[in-house]
């Protein structure tokens, strides 16, 4: 889908705290009061991110449908840019003029969650209701034990491997343990003279390490906020990235450009594997068609915890809208089985209802199947391992910035891995 990477990059990292303002009329960027009555029809005000026009047809039929069935409520439906949604809400939140439901992820939302702008959920959705949706994901949306958001569309990263560079390096299948992934990184080098994949170490990129580092059975922080992963399990995660390196088995470049260089480098048939979405191959087919023919998926590679990352979004009632019940009956028609299904397949993600996940749809790999029919198949088989594994905490893109940091450090051979480690966890927790 489009702007998948940009989703996961900001819902990990930007849209953690770059709070500016802007008035929720979306003309003018006056302050204005909202109006919430039309005739005497209610108006509910949607935000989504950045749908149109791509969506919005789904999107207008899906409003008719709900106005039909509710004749008293009326929709209206704003679509906000990526980069100026977490401005836009913060202000409007702070205006007391925001939406009556927004399209969020689980990382920004909880930063305003923790300054109470969201209707508390417990109260209002039944345990049954509740019961709709994966139990893990909707774990995502919590915050301080209570449900600020119910869950909408997911994506989950896959490995796409290049096969004619596995064959060359006598590879036969794709790495499943980070473990096996350091064995193949040796493999292709010394049979391909290539290197096997290309990850990021720059502190405001990619969250893929860090994710690792949970993945591996890392703790990154206790119950008050302070760093727990200075333990046998931290630095043996330390030192899997840093023998990587200094072993030549990642391109130097790691330290100095984003993820950007891991696609490029894909595409250029240069790396034998990448991690990706599954909407990423249809990118590969137009950019690198001779690669695109050669890609297969496989399941994202996992730590002994066998944990998959996985991007999530949802939808917020802010606390103060004047239109609770139908705001609620509207995020719950948008998220039910049905629309949620219609939409994944209309936008070729991940539904986050159970029933919608266990469609035919994402269990069966279809007569001649495209590699993308099998990428999806492969993302939802993954969902029963999938949560968001970084923690929704204020400032977790500083906390990465400084195990980022320390672990350049220890790679470049300025620190030892016991004294990167015991440096981030005392730069975190004395701030």
């Amino acid at each position: 889908m489009r702007g998948y990477k940009t989703w996961k990059r900001w819902g990990i990292f930007a849209l953690l705290g770059l709070l500016l303002s802007w008035a929720v009329s979306c003309s003018s960027g006056n302050v204005v009061s909202r109006q919430t009555t039309t005739g005497d029809r209610q108006e509910v005000e949607f935000w989504t991110m950045q749908l149109q026009p791509q969506f919005t047809d789904y999107f207008n039929q899906l409003i008719a449908s709900f106005e039909a069935k509710n004749p008293g409520v009326k929709v209206r439906w704003v679509d906000v840019p990526w980069s100026a949604m977490e401005s836009k809400i913060l202000t409007a939140v702070s205006a007391k003029t925001a939406p009556d439901v927004v399209n969020l992820n689980p990382d920004f939302a909880s930063q305003l969650a923790a300054r109470n702008a969201w209707l508390d959920l417990d109260s209002k959705i039944s345990t049954q209701e509740r019961q709709v949706y994966l139990p893990n994901i909707w774990k995502a949306s919590t915050f301080d034990g209570k449900s600020f958001g119910i869950p909408w569309y997911l994506a989950t990263d896959i490995t796409i491997y290049n096969q004619d560079l596995f064959k060359q390096a006598g590879i036969t299948k794709p790495p499943i343990t980070y473990e096996e992934l350091a064995n193949l990184a040796k493999q292709v080098k010394d049979k391909t003279g290539k290197y096997a994949f290309f990850v990021t170490f720059v502190p405001g990129d990619s969250a893929e390490v860090l994710e690792s580092f949970v993945q591996m059975g890392v703790q990154l922080v206790d119950a008050e906020g302070k760093a727990a992963f200075n333990t046998p399990e931290g630095k043996a995660a330390f030192q899997y990235w840093v023998d990587l390196y200094k072993n030549g088995l990642l391109p130097k470049e790691a330290l100095t450009q984003g993820h950007r260089r891991a696609i490029e480098l894909y595409q250029a048939g240069e790396t034998a594997l990448l991690r990706s979405g599954a909407q990423f191959l249809s990118t590969i087919a137009k950019n690198a068609p001779a690669i695109a023919k050669v890609s297969v998926p496989a399941p994202q590679i996992t730590g002994k915890t066998g944990k998959k990352s996985v991007a999530v979004m949802n939808l917020t009632i802010p606390r103060d809208t004047d239109l609770p019940d139908a705001a609620l009956k509207f995020a719950l028609f948008v998220t039910d089985d049905e629309n949620q299904l219609a939409f994944a397949k209309a936008a070729n993600t991940l539904p986050s209802t159970v029933k919608a996940l266990q469609d035919n749809y994402f269990k069966t790999v279809p007569p001649n199947a495209t590699s993308a029919d099998k990428a999806r198949v492969v993302s939802a088989n993954q969902m029963k391992q999938a949560e968001v594994l970084l923690p929704t905490m204020k400032n977790v893109n500083v906390l990465q910035r400084l195990i980022y940091d320390n672990l350049q450090a220890a790679m470049l051979g300025e620190k030892s891995v016991e004294q990167a480690v015991a440096d981030a966890a005392k730069e975190w927790n004395d701030r």
